[in-house]
């Protein structure tokens, strides 16, 4: 019986070393909370979640988050984040979330309310807007004037900035989950040369826009801090500051200004579709074309470890913005065609060599 119990303890032994050695998981290890989550009679370490908003942020995080962490961003993509209420399924995921990142600088204040009322005790809400730019740097203007006191919040369009918020992701996952750090900062550091490709392309297609060319009407006035980097003046924005359509004066404001500024294009916008710019082009007699600044092109998702499309990514927006400036002011979009748009981590990463 001792022989036989012993022979049984070896086979058991075998047959789970030649399981283990069939099934070896290369992939870097899924950071845990230390709060079991049970089911039935069995108890488990869940996943940490990171709750993000808007979609540019919330791929930018799951780049440096890659498999260690779930990102959840609860703005839908082409919703408008000014005015988005949360719904009550999002605080079931704020309920549960290890970290929340947000943009700030006033941008998400329904999201960041409902995020205080629900999240756990110790989860912290980082504004990673408020971290990257001093006040004496803010901008106000069109549809973001000073007397409001909310400025522009739509620091991500500007790839500098862009930069910071990886850097700030990966600071703040590190404090989440310490164990990460060297997964972190390769993803930061393969993250920020993509950026600094996108940096390099921007700065060609600028230089091949005509200067007297270099002047932006848009619909939603997002780009500001971009225009300010890259040398840029935004003449003005079709959408006023109450986030509703401009009244007949506003419209003959603006017709004044293509008309003194001479601008060949004005540019709507794929997240707030307006029958106005439509009419403004007409009556101005200029180009329109849309551009964005918080819808990822085409199909996929914001996360990076669930998105299958190279295209659809942070970078991958500002090349079809890119794309779209330089063949309506007379730049040359074919510059843009060098850029590799896919994620550093995820399904996509095969693409980045």
């Amino acid at each position: 019986m001792k022989k036989l119990s012993g022979f049984l303890l070896f086979l058991s032994c075998f047959l789970v070393g030649c399981e283990t050695s069939q099934n070896v998981n290369t992939s870097p290890p899924v950071a845990v909370t230390s709060t079991p989550l049970s089911v039935g009679d069995r108890t488990f370490k869940t996943p940490l979640l990171v709750v993000t908003t808007v979609a540019p942020i919330t791929n930018i995080v799951s780049n440096i988050a890659g498999e260690r962490v779930k990102v959840q961003g609860i703005i839908p993509e082409g919703t408008d984040s000014h005015t988005f209420e949360p719904r009550p399924s999002d605080a079931e995921i704020l309920a549960k979330a290890n970290l929340i990142i947000v943009n700030g600088l006033s941008l998400e204040i329904p999201t960041q309310k409902l995020a205080n009322s629900s999240k756990p005790k110790d989860t912290k809400i980082y504004q990673i807007g408020d971290e990257t730019i001093a006040k004496k740097d803010w901008i106000f203007d069109f549809s973001f004037p000073q007397e409001k006191g909310d400025p522009n919040p739509h620091l991500w369009v500007n790839n500098k900035y862009a930069a910071n918020y990886a850097k700030l992701a990966a600071k703040h996952l590190i404090e989440l989950d310490p164990e990460g750090k060297d997964y972190y900062n390769t993803n930061l550091k393969n993250y920020l040369a993509r950026l600094d490709d996108l940096d390099k392309v921007t700065r060609a297609v600028v230089a091949s826009i005509p200067p007297q060319n270099r002047k932006l009407l848009t619909y939603h006035d997002s780009w500001a801090y971009w225009a300010r980097d890259y040398g840029f003046t935004v003449i003005g924005a079709i959408q006023p500051s109450d986030f509703n359509e401009p009244s007949a004066q506003d419209i003959a404001k603006l017709l004044d200004q293509i008309n003194q500024t001479g601008v060949p294009a004005i540019f709507g916008s794929e997240v707030y579709p307006s029958k106005i710019s439509e009419r403004i082009a007409k009556e101005a007699k200029v180009k329109l074309a849309n551009t964005s600044d918080d819808a990822l092109p085409g199909e996929g998702s914001a996360n990076a470890m669930e998105n299958s499309n190279p295209q659809h990514t942070y970078v991958g927006m500002m090349a079809d913005n890119l794309k779209i400036l330089a063949e309506n002011l007379g730049g040359n979009p074919q510059l843009v065609a060098q850029l590799n748009t896919a994620n550093v981590v995820g399904p996509t990463a095969k693409n980045n060599q």
